[in-house]
């Protein structure tokens, strides 16, 4: 040490600190609402605010994440595949995913993160079998368990179980696109727009 202050404080003037980043996974199926900084949490007068250190979150949603390049092509997977579940785009998840195999921990960090029953009972299966999943089934039994659930909220709403499984078998046996779906299903349930789409 050159001085009596560097000593006391053990380091150099020339020292520099390795700055530490901060981030925020945010994996919900809604849109973040929660705050975004030190300041978003607290209750200050408007003319003490540029004295208060601000600390920002550098958040990252899975939802919002299609404009993000990933150099691990599992941590692209798992963003995109999970985005592109909550969205709803079978059409693009078949095209794109549908002959894959993937890692048994793969599957289960998504299957995990979507709340997607079939992915975790795949993975699960896989691990005991010492092996790797095979998408096509698993999206196979995701798509049942939409439809399922579908099922389930037309029965609340007062349609017969049968009318629903009929419907939805008809649309896919001629391959009605799912925008076509949508309103023929509204059509023919007297449904509003979001109560077909669920």
């Amino acid at each position: 040490f050159s001085s009596s202050d560097e000593f006391l404080s053990g380091l150099k003037k020339t020292d520099r600190l390795h700055p530490v980043i901060s981030l925020c996974v945010y994996y919900g199926e809604d849109e973040w609402d929660g705050p975004l900084s030190l300041t978003d949490m607290l209750c200050i007068p408007e003319h003490l605010t540029p004295l208060v250190s601000d600390y920002k979150m550098n958040l990252i949603q899975i939802r919002n994440s299609d404009s993000m390049i990933f150099h691990n092509s599992e941590v692209h997977t798992l963003f995109d595949l999970s985005r592109l579940i909550y969205n709803k785009e079978f059409d693009k998840i078949q095209s794109t995913y549908m002959n894959q195999k993937f890692d048994t921990e793969l599957s289960l960090v998504i299957g995990t993160i979507t709340n997607t029953k079939s992915f975790i009972n795949h993975a699960l299966q896989s691990d005991s079998e010492g092996g790797s999943i095979n998408m096509c089934r698993a999206f196979e039994e995701w798509q049942e368990e939409c439809i399922q659930k579908g099922v389930q909220q037309g029965i609340q709403s007062g349609i017969t179980q049968g009318e629903i499984i009929g419907t939805l078998k008809t649309y896919k046996k001629f391959s009605v696109s799912k925008e076509e779906t949508l309103k023929n299903i509204i059509t023919d349930f007297s449904l509003s727009e979001e109560d077909a789409r669920n």
